[in-house]
C-alpha cells in the first residue's frame, strides 16, 4: 500500500518538493509520520479520540523536525471546507473511512475540492466485487451466498459497514473532475490471516507475491481492498 502511494507520488511530483498532504481518518497516524519523515507537510483530520491521542503518542517518539511537519486536526472528514480551503492540498488521503460512510459520494467530492489542480487522491475502500471472497474462502457458504449482489457486510469488529464497486467509484471521480488514473488490489491472498498471525519466514516473498497480484488483471479485481488514485484536473 506504501509502495503505490510512493510510485504514484513520485510519477506525479518532482523529486525533493515538499507536498501539502492531507490525511482525512488518519487512525494511529502511521501514514501521516511516514511521509513526514520523507519531508512533507501532513495534516491529519480524525474524529476518534483513542486514535488521536495514539498519534499524538507515536509522534512525540519523533525528531522535532518531524513533529513540526505534521498537524493533528480534531474532526470529521466531510467537514473539511470548515477546516480549509479549496485547493490547499497536493495530496489528499482517505484510507479506511468510506466503508462507515453511508453516502460516500459527498465526502469525496469535498476531498476534491481540497486538492490544487494537478493534485492526487487517494481512496483505500472495501471491494463491493469480491465480498463473497472472505466468507466463501474461510468455509462459511450461506455468509458467500448471501455476500453476492449486495455491498453491506459485517467486518472484523462486528460491525455492519459497506462496500464500494469499481465502477461506481469511478463514475463518481470522474464526475468530480479528479478521474481515475490508476488502481491497485490489497490483500489478494492474505485477507483470510488473522490479525495476530505471525509473519511467516519467507514474508519479502509473500510480499512480493502480493505486490505483483495487487497489479495483475484478474487477480487484483477478486482483492479484499481497492486502492483508487485520481488526479484533479
Amino acid at each position: 500500500m506504501a509502495r503505490q502511494l510512493d510510485e504514484q507520488i513520485a510519477g506525479r511530483f518532482p523529486v525533493g518538493q515538499r507536498l501539502r498532504v492531507l490525511d482525512v481518518g488518519m487512525g494511529q497516524g502511521t501514514q501521516a509520520v511516514r511521509l513526514a519523515r520523507l519531508g512533507h507537510d501532513v495534516t491529519g483530520v480524525e474524529q476518534d479520540a483513542t486514535m488521536i491521542a495514539a498519534a499524538r503518542q507515536a509522534l512525540a517518539t519523533e525528531p522535532d523536525g518531524i513533529r513540526a511537519r505534521v498537524r493533528l486536526v480534531e474532526g470529521d472528514g466531510r467537514d473539511t471546507g470548515v477546516h480549509f480551503l479549496p485547493g490547499s492540498f497536493d495530496v489528499v488521503l482517505c484510507h479506511g473511512v468510506l466503508m462507515y460512510v453511508d453516502e460516500p459520494d459527498p465526502l469525496v467530492a469535498g476531498l476534491a475540492r481540497m486538492l490544487a489542480p494537478g493534485g492526487l487522491l487517494s481512496l483505500l475502500v472495501r471491494n463491493g466485487d469480491a465480498l463473497a471472497m472472505r466468507p466463501g474462502l474461510a468455509g462459511d457458504w450461506a455468509g458467500a451466498l448471501t455476500a453476492f449482489g449486495t455491498t453491506a457486510y459485517r467486518n472484523r469488529l462486528g460491525l455492519d459497514v459497506r462496500a464500494d464497486r469499481l465502477a461506481a467509484l469511478t463514475a463518481t471521480l470522474d464526475g468530480i473532475a479528479a478521474p481515475l488514473h490508476t488502481w491497485y488490489g490489497v490483500r489478494v491472498f492474505t485477507d483470510t490471516a488473522l490479525d495476530d498471525a505471525e509473519f511467516p519466514e519467507d514474508l519479502q516473498t509473500l510480499l512480493a507475491v502480493e505486490e505483483r497480484a495487487g497489479r495483475t488483471d484478474p487477480y487484483r479485481g477478486v482483492a479484499a481492498l481497492l486502492h483508487l488514485c485520481g488526479v484533479r484536473g
